[in-house]
Order: structure tokens, then sequence, then C-alpha cells
């Protein structure tokens, strides 16, 4: 066998999935798939470039057939017909997936990716809850006694994972001498253990897919599922996938990688930080023209967001698809209740316009939100388990729309950057000690944040962009003073013991990334060789 473990260290159960047939499926996986990954992330690289020359992304040319053909994906298996509350979070540790499964949530967004800090432990500990979740035997007790358990009196929220993106390698798994791609060990290790038990639980292996730049990229993974279902002998058409629709260039290919993966597809989803962190990395060298404006005051009304959303909803009720809508991230201020009633209106008036665009459901970060969501999705839906009969034909979305930067309104302000640098050291401290979903001003925030935060003040420095609400431009220097400022002050609100373990290596990496005169693709990729 030419897959190595290379991480010495013990973590319990781990021999429970590190088996010997299932390295063999993950080495296998990396040896017919790995070679096109590698292509396909060398074609960004160059589509990229391309956009850059010429300051224009647009619908291919070269799909028109697919776009303009009369087909649809594969009917949603019976699990998956109802979606209208998810939630969303890490599959590690067992008490948080327990409470998602108990939440009354339709779905679980079970996140290997963004909300999860690739930690080795964290990979095999988020694998085996799955896998004990699967076969109903996942528990957990806390060191003060309490206990957790699978409720019986309700139905479990029917398990969505999401693997990591393309993007991503796993540096403890060696194929050939090579480390691993992140998104082959997660499916593979997932989908070899726990696949069989989902289909005699009456579902199926779903997942989520995120980060994709291409249909391209879409159909790497319909060849992986069709290896995948012929290797374990499951009918073809088992595995359901939902795209998320988060970065740019995957906005003006949504039919096609719906087609790509028609056989495999359940849905699209609408990842809002995301989105706005592929247009800044996407366009950086285009100007002013695409400088956003501070990250909170970015709504999902600006008319180059509605164009994104309607045009998702379009496109999976014209395929028979699901468009699923994006993150509700508030958690509940125990100690200002008026904090979090304030926050739930907003949450309230997010989801009705969801639910009135035609969305099918919506994301969550907290279980206390999943009965907010649920009801207003009750209110359209009624007992309908979901509306793609509203096919939305007066929706006509053109490449300017979806581009259209400068509809986003709002400032640039020295209180964004301030709150950008904040919370792109305050959660990259949190990720490197290993975890992957952060509470940062009663909101549950993932990587996206942190991304989409590092991002605007790369964005800002080169475009010298000025500060509405102090006059200053923003200079390197501008934002190395105001980073110190910061990082102090996380030094005062956690201590100098996780200053120095955490918040010190954050702050210098995120000074490395935004102080750089070449833009990193992801926060993460350097972010990954600080943890073990």
């Amino acid at each position: 066998m030419a897959i190595t473990v290379t991480d010495p260290r013990p973590i319990d159960r781990a021999e429970e999935i590190l088996t010997p047939k299932a390295l063999a499926f993950v080495e296998e996986l990396h040896n017919r798939f790995a070679g096109t990954r590698n292509e396909l992330l060398a074609a960004r690289a160059v589509k990229r470039q391309r956009v850059a020359e010429t300051g224009k992304l647009d619908f291919l040319p070269e799909t028109q057939d697919v776009r303009d053909g009369d087909w649809k994906v594969a009917p949603a298996p019976a699990a998956l017909q109802d979606r209208r509350v998810e939630m969303t979070g890490p599959a590690s540790p067992a008490k948080m997936a327990i409470n998602a499964l108990n939440s009354g949530a339709k779905v679980w967004l079970a996140d290997l990716e963004d909300a999860s800090t690739p930690t080795w432990a964290n990979v095999i500990d988020a694998i085996l809850n799955l896998r004990d979740a699967a076969q109903g035997t996942l528990s957990y007790t806390s060191e003060e006694g309490k206990e957790y358990r699978l409720r019986t009196d309700a139905p479990l929220a029917v398990v969505v994972a999401r693997p990591r993106g393309w993007h991503m390698q796993e540096k403890h798994l060696l194929v050939n001498g090579e480390p691993a791609v992140g998104a082959l060990v997660d499916f593979g290790l997932h989908f070899f253990h726990i696949a069989k038990q989902l289909v005699l639980n009456g579902q199926g292996p779903y997942y989520y897919l995120p980060k994709m730049e291409s249909h391209l990229e879409a159909r790497l993974w319909n060849n992986v599922f069709v290896f995948a279902q012929d290797f374990l002998g499951l009918n073809q058409g088992t595995i359901r996938a939902t795209v998320l629709i988060e970065t740019i260039p995957a906005a003006f290919e949504m039919d096609e990688i719906l087609y790509e993966l028609r056989d495999h597809a359940s849905g699209l989803n609408a990842g809002r930080w995301d989105y706005l962190f592929s247009i800044i990395k996407y366009f950086r060298d285009a100007g002013e023209e695409f400088v956003l404006p501070d990250r909170a005051s970015v709504a999902m009304t600006a008319p180059f967001m509605r164009a994104y959303t309607e045009l998702l909803v379009k496109t999976c009720h014209r395929r028979g698809a699901f468009a699923m809508g994006g993150m509700a991230a508030v958690i509940p201020n125990r100690r200002h209740p008026e904090v979090t009633e304030a926050a739930f209106e907003k949450v309230r008036a997010d989801k009705t316009r969801e639910a009135n665009d035609g969305f099918d459901g919506s994301w969550v970060a907290h279980p206390d939100l999943v009965p907010t969501c649920r009801e207003v999705f009750d209110s359209v839906l009624g007992d309908k388990p979901n509306q793609v009969d509203k096919q939305r034909p007066e929706v006509s979305v053109t490449a300017e729309q979806l581009l259209d930067v400068q509809s986003a309104g709002g400032q640039v302000t020295e209180a964004g950057l301030r709150l950008n640098l904040y919370v792109a050291v305050a959660y990259t401290a949190v990720w490197l000690s290993g975890n992957g979903a952060v509470a940062i001003h009663n909101l549950m925030e993932d990587a996206a944040t942190a991304e989409i935060s590092r991002s605007q003040v790369w964005q800002q420095i080169r475009n010298k962009s000025i500060l509405a609400d102090t006059g200053n431009t923003v200079t390197r220097e501008l934002v190395e003073r105001i980073l110190g400022e910061e990082t102090e002050r996380l030094r005062t609100e956690f201590g100098d013991e996780a200053f120095r373990r955490y918040y010190q290596p954050a702050s210098e990496l995120i000074a490395d990334i935004c102080l750089s005169d070449d833009y990193t693709d992801f926060l993460t990729t350097p972010a990954y060789e600080l943890v073990g």
C-alpha cells in the first residue's frame, strides 16, 4: 500500500476509521482523481488571470446548449424532499453533533470544511461521530457528568456532510509521498464507513460540495461518485449532492454544474460571505469599481446580490432541484435578551425574503433559530415539502447585473476596517486552537467570515481606499497600526497565555497576508501549516 499515515500521535478509536480497506479506498480515489483535480486547480489560476487581463466574466458560449436544453436533475429521494430548515455546524465534537441532530431541523449540514479546523484528530473524530450517529449510538458525557443522547421522541435531522474544497490537502495522509487531497479523504472515509448504513436507514450518503469554480469541477465530483458507488455495490444515484454557489465564476455556471451532477444533484445553495470573498479574489486587479463597502453593510437586498439569488432560484426550479438559502449566524445573548430579540427579527425578515423569493429552505447556525426559520417557511409552504413548482419565469439576469458591485452602496470606514482586522485575528486564533466554529459578537462564524474580512483589508490597501469616517487613506502603515491596536485588545480580552499560543501567531499570519503584494487565495492554506 502506497498510502501512509504521517501523524504518530494516538487518537482515540482511530483504528476504527483508518482500517486497511478504508485507506486502500482513499488511495484508489487519490490515484484515479487527484491528477484531474490538480489540472482543474491550475485551470482556475489561468481563468482568473484571463479575467484580470480582460476585466470580463460572462456566461460560457460553449455551453449555451446546456442552458437552453430541456432537462432536469433526478427526483429527490424522500429523505431530502423537505429541507425547510437546515442546521449547520461541525461534526466534532460529539456534543455539537448531537445538538444539531436533535435540533428539530430537517437537515444537518455536518461540516468538515469551513466550520472545522482540519487537525487530524478532528478529521477522525468527525467521521466517528457521523458513523455512530448513523448507527444510533452517538453519545457524550461532559466532565461535569451531563449526558447527551440522540432524541427518540422526534425525527433526527437528515445528515448532509460537507467535505473540504478541492484546494485543501491532507498532510496527515501521504499517497505515493504526496499529501492526499482533503476532499477525497473526507468523502472517502465517510462514504466507505457510513454509506451502506445510511441506505439501510432509508436515507443515503448526501453531500454539500463547497468552493467549486466550474462545471468541470462538478464533473470530477460526479466521476468520483460513479466510481465510489460501483466500488461499494450501491445503485447509481444513491449519492445526492447540493452545491454551494459561493464563487463568482460558479454563479455563471449554475445550469452547467447541475447538468454535470444531474443523476446525483439535489440543489444549489447561496453562500454569502464566500461569494463576496470570491468577488474580491477574482477582481482584485479591477480597481475601485470592485471595492466592496464595509461587509456588514452589504445586504442580500443589494441589486447584485438579488441578481445572484434570484438566478439561483430560477435555475434550480427550472431543473427540478432545490434552492437553499443562506446562513443566519445569530446566536442568543443570554445576558442581553433585547439584543437577541432584535437580531431574531432581522433573521425573520431575511428568511421571509428567501421564502417569498422561492427558496425551499434555509440555514441557521444555532438550534434556537430553528423555530423561527421553520415558522417562516411553514407560512409559505403550508403542507407542501418544497416550492420547486415556483418557477420564476420573470427573472432574467445579465452578467452586468451579477457584477454590479457598486449597487451595494455603502462606504468604507475605519470602524469597518477595525472590525475586519479584529474578526480576522479572533477567528484565526480560535481556528489555530482546533475549533473552526467561533462565536464572535453574538454571531457563529466560520472560515468564510475571516476570508471576506482579510480580503477586504488587502483590497482596500491595494486601491488606497478613503475611509469615509476619518478621511484617512488605507495604507500598509495604517493597517499595521490598527492591527496592532486590535491585537492588543484581544490580548486584554483573552489573557497572555492564549495570546502567546494563538492570538499572536494569528495576528502575524493576518499581517503577512493582508500586507503582502501578492494575494493569498485561501487563508486556511497557510493557517493549516500551523496546526497539528
